[in-house]
């Protein structure tokens, strides 16, 4: 999951400006956790957030993924859990097998 500051840093910039300096956009918002929004004449027409933040919120909108959330937590809730070691030596036992 990415981690982004509390309140970052927003920054709304021409679509020329975004064109010119594009390199440097791609450094400030994956290294510095800004958001870029390009305007053109002076509309919002685009942002610019980091891809594993998006991917975050994608998922959050993933309504086959929140069901599969759900099913695993009221499994876990039900005590349909098995202990890691377990999980662990059979993966490794299948791995071992031809």
């Amino acid at each position: 999951m990415a981690k982004r500051k509390e309140n970052p840093k927003v920054t709304r910039i021409s679509a020329t400006e975004a064109k010119t300096h594009f390199g440097r956009l791609i450094r400030r918002v994956r290294r510095g956790g800004e958001y870029v929004i390009v305007e053109r004449d002076g509309i919002p027409v685009l942002g610019i957030l980091d891809a594993d933040e998006l991917e975050d919120y994608l998922d959050l909108h993933d309504e086959a993924l929140q069901e599969q959330i759900r099913q695993g937590y009221a499994e876990y809730r039900e005590g349909k859990t098995r202990p890691i070691e377990e999980v662990l030596a059979e993966v490794e036992d299948e791995a071992g097998s031809p």
